[in-house]
């Protein structure tokens, strides 16, 4: 059955990557009988500028409708001035939660050839493979009220609401402790139940979960401060962290600079299956910016990107074997030396974003 995927490249960097990403699903669907059709439109300051909306209701039809949705990036300083619902991140967080995208999956892995492009010493990453599981529906994010009112002596309050409940917590527990089963069983808690009644909530859920229904996982209770200080010190002793939606959001940006750049990361984000279709409405995208410092110069790097798609291949179309042999390809390219501007090293001849894509689909085919 034709499977469709929808591209929401958006802004600065966005389209360079995603360009590349739809050779490598090019080369799948000539290659390995992946049957897709891909479609495209248009979404954050792309879309404002098209349409003054950050995601039009067609542009959300049809993502609902797709199988998987890739992502580029959104953003820019043409837009900081916009009001709030006219930002171009406005059109992601609307995926995202009409999506019902609760779970996001950003995997921190340091590829043996850029353990010297890590600011960390080569002994704490090399070997490193933390998953970060983050809740993306919820939080402060979402949280109600919220806004900023002026008042009566002419001074301003801003307002940003914390919120969960149970089963919010629940089902983002659940999705960690079966990952940690297929991983080394080892799920890490992060919140800050010493201050936040959310902390409290999260980490008594957190801990019902384990107990009733994965009392054979190892559950480490961390608060989210000391998360941010043992990833640096020693961030091989995580597997799994689990973590709400403004700690997730940190502490996952902080995770890939431990592997040399933002530019090498994919991520994931799942709702809950469909018990009539079976479908699970999924978004891929890499955790880069939109980078507008470079865009259109060939410098952005299309890893994280491609990386997203192999995550497509395993989690939306259950193509495990695509996935691995798209991953191998990435590892074995940098094996060679290829560098983008992002991760080059002393001694190395950098890559423009295309370059790397094609060395990409050369290791794809030897591998093949």
């Amino acid at each position: 059955m034709t499977k469709r995927i929808l591209i929401l490249a958006g802004d600065g960097i966005g389209p360079e990557v995603m360009a590349e990403t739809r050779r490598v699903i090019a080369w799948f669907a000539k290659n390995r009988g992946f049957d897709v059709t891909l479609e495209d439109d248009l979404v954050g300051g792309a879309s404002l500028a098209a349409f003054g909306v950050p995601i039009t209701d067609a542009a959300m039809a049809r993502a609902h409708a797709a199988d998987a949705v890739l992502f580029g990036a959104v953003g820019g300083p043409q837009w900081d001035a916009n009001p709030f619902d006219k930002k171009p991140e406005r059109g992601l967080l609307r995926l995202r939660k009409e999506m019902q995208l609760f779970a996001n999956l950003r995997p921190a892995i340091c590829f043996p050839a850029l353990v010297g492009a890590s600011s960390l010493k080569p002994e704490i990453v090399s070997g490193l493979d933390i998953m970060i599981v983050r809740e993306l529906t919820g939080g402060v994010y979402f949280g109600e009220p919220r806004g900023i009112e002026k008042l009566a002596d002419g001074s301003r309050k801003a307002v940003d609401t914390q919120l969960y409940t149970t089963e919010e917590v629940r089902r983002i527990a659940r999705v960690a402790f079966d990952l940690a089963a297929r991983r080394k069983g080892i799920v890490h808690s992060a919140e800050k139940s010493n201050v936040m009644h959310t902390g409290v909530l999260w980490r008594e859920e957190v801990t019902h979960i384990h107990k009733s229904e994965y009392p054979g996982a190892t559950l480490h209770h961390i608060l989210a401060d000391n998360c941010a200080m043992q990833l640096l010190r020693n961030p091989k002793q995580f597997d799994v962290i689990v973590t709400d939606n403004l700690f997730g959001d940190i502490l996952s940006d902080e995770a890939a600079m431990l592997t040399g750049s933002l530019g090498m990361l994919p991520s994931a984000s799942l709702g809950a299956r469909d018990p009539k279709t079976g479908r699970v409405p999924a978004l891929y995208e890499p955790i880069h910016g939109s980078a507008p410092d470079i865009a259109g110069k060939g410098l952005a790097n299309p890893v994280a990107a491609i990386l997203s798609f192999a995550m497509c291949l395993r989690y939306s179309f259950g193509r495990g074997a695509d996935a691995d042999l798209l991953e191998r390809a990435v590892a074995d390219v940098l094996d060679q030396g290829y560098r983008t501007a992002d991760i080059i090293e002393a001694g190395r001849t950098r890559s423009s974003t295309s370059q790397m894509g094609t060395a990409i689909l050369e290791a794809l085919s030897r591998a093949a």
